[in-house]
């Protein structure tokens, strides 16, 4: 027998992660312009609608608000249903709400709008972080690993440039139209972004769980361990009040503090 773990060792480092590496810094450049969008517009808006100090920055408030709530949420759903369908779902909501706040007529929606946006954006994590996990499992990958914030400085650096370009010539508003673009491409390509095996081991969907493995070697050109799948020992699942505990609280807040 053999587990997820060392079936993936096994399968080793190969195409397969190069194209998963690929999806996973393209979702951060999504990511980090929807997030910095707010930067380069609220300049315009301030003007447009007239706002206060306090007005504009409760634009960039909201947004991590609603990141934040719906983190929650969606890590408890992604928990029970599937990393997978929350990737997709906080995509297709994170590219509906961007469009929308294009058309947003008044500061209030705008505002409301945004922090839609956010929640959807919180997801992304959500969806991609087990596939981060499979992905690190494999010898001569770390180096890779590391790489992956080159994508969000990317998506930083291009919507300041799209800003530079758009706002002055054809409005803001077309530069959130453009800037959910790379949002809804990346949807049509997650049907490559398997489900995580580690989660459907957890649930015991073995077969889901043995057909990615599979998936994987086929891609890599490798075979895979001899055996059958095996599920994990049975662990309790990990609970808000376990961060609290003397045991891990001082370094609990020291993350909390360094985020």
């Amino acid at each position: 027998t053999f587990t997820v773990e060392e079936a993936v060792e096994t399968i080793g480092f190969g195409r397969f992660h190069i194209v998963l590496f690929l999806i996973m810094g393209s979702t951060g450049v999504a990511e980090a312009m929807e997030i910095m969008l707010i930067a380069v517009v609220s300049p315009l808006i301030r003007c447009e609608w007239q706002l206060q100090d306090w007005q504009v920055a409760l634009v960039t408030t909201m947004v991590f608000f609603g990141y934040m709530v719906f983190s929650i949420v969606l890590g408890l759903l992604a928990d029970r249903y599937g990393r997978w369908k929350i990737l997709l779902l906080s995509f297709l909501w994170a590219a509906y709400f961007s469009l929308l706040t294009s058309f947003a007529p008044s500061y209030i929606w705008f505002v409301f709008l945004r922090a839609m946006v956010g929640g959807g954006v919180s997801g992304h994590a959500q969806g991609i972080e087990e596939n981060k996990q499979i992905f690190a499992m494999s010898s001569c990958s770390n180096h890779f690993l590391s790489l992956g914030k080159v994508f969000w400085l990317a998506g930083s650096l291009l919507i300041i440039g799209l800003a530079s370009a758009v706002n002055p010539t054809i409005s803001w508003r077309w530069l959130i139209r453009i800037a959910s673009i790379p949002g809804i491409l990346l949807i049509l390509v997650f049907k490559f972004i398997p489900e995580s095996a580690l989660f459907n081991v957890s649930t015991g969907n073995m077969g889901a769980a043995l057909a990615t493995l599979q998936r994987i070697a086929r891609m890599n050109g490798v075979a895979m361990p001899e055996g059958q799948l095996r599920e994990p020992a049975k662990e309790r699942r990990g609970r808000f009040k376990d961060l609290i505990h003397p045991k891990y609280l001082r370094t609990t807040l020291q993350i909390w503090i360094i985020w």
